[in-house]
């Protein structure tokens, strides 16, 4: 496909090698705000902000994915594929289901289970399991002790429903699933595919053993930023 493509109106070159991926186009923004040096705005088709900048001389990028696999399948996809990217390094939020894991707290995605369809289009003769990159989950790791942070290293659930009619969540639990997103295990499955990296950071916005935990949409919006910083830290140049 040629670029620009239907979702991406950045030219060849616009992206670095590693792109920063948030759901939020507002975290997006914020990243580029807070931590970029000469951020140029490269993509704002449907309102997903992609910038460029420089973040302590190292050249990356930071682009918002939406929410749910469908989207950041999409977008995962065309950076990979088209733009040439090598790594994409997904900030999230996420609810806990971990008595250890309170709200601000880290989650590094090892591997991601899903509800969804996605890895379906492989016609794989069994079950796919979603991983990280492994040298990405070892740096931000790294990065957490470096940093004195709280994180937990696991299993993470991408779910295809916000709202669960079957309120199934804490199922998933009870096979040491760490928490609850929407979009990790398509992307894992297009770096996969692609032959690039991938890592979801997350951190915890909500908690199912804490309910009394929680955050507001401006507090993930511009609070979390450990979760940025890690990524930043560990980004490809």
């Amino acid at each position: 496909m040629p670029i620009p493509t239907p979702h991406i109106s950045a030219k060849a070159g616009d992206f670095a090698k590693t792109v920063i991926m948030p759901g939020d186009p507002l975290r997006s923004k914020f990243i580029a705000e807070h931590f970029f040096e000469n951020a140029v705005l490269v993509n704002n088709v449907r309102g997903v902000q992609g910038y460029t900048g420089y973040y302590k001389g190292k050249r990356v990028s930071v682009m918002a994915s939406g929410m749910g696999q469908p989207a950041i399948g999409i977008y995962s996809y065309e950076l990979f594929n088209f733009y040439d990217v090598s790594s994409i390094i997904r900030t999230g939020s996420c609810g806990s289901f971990s008595k250890d894991l309170h709200v601000r707290d880290i989650i590094l995605a090892q591997a991601s289970c899903t509800n969804g369809n996605y890895a379906a289009q492989y016609c794989l003769p069994g079950t796919y399991a979603p991983i990280a990159d492994f040298g990405m989950l070892r740096a931000a790791a790294d990065e957490c002790e470096k940093k004195g942070i709280r994180y937990g290293v696991g299993n993470i659930f991408s779910s295809d429903m916000f709202y669960d009619d079957a309120a199934s969540g804490m199922d998933w639990a009870k096979m040491g699933v760490l928490g609850v997103e929407m979009e990790s295990a398509a992307l894992y499955c297009n770096a996969a595919r692609a032959g690039k990296k991938a890592l979801t950071i997350c951190t915890v916005s909500d908690s199912f053993i804490y309910p009394e935990e929680n955050t507001t949409a401006e507090e993930r919006q511009n609070s979390f930023t450990d979760m940025m910083e890690i990524a930043l830290e560990i980004a490809e140049a």
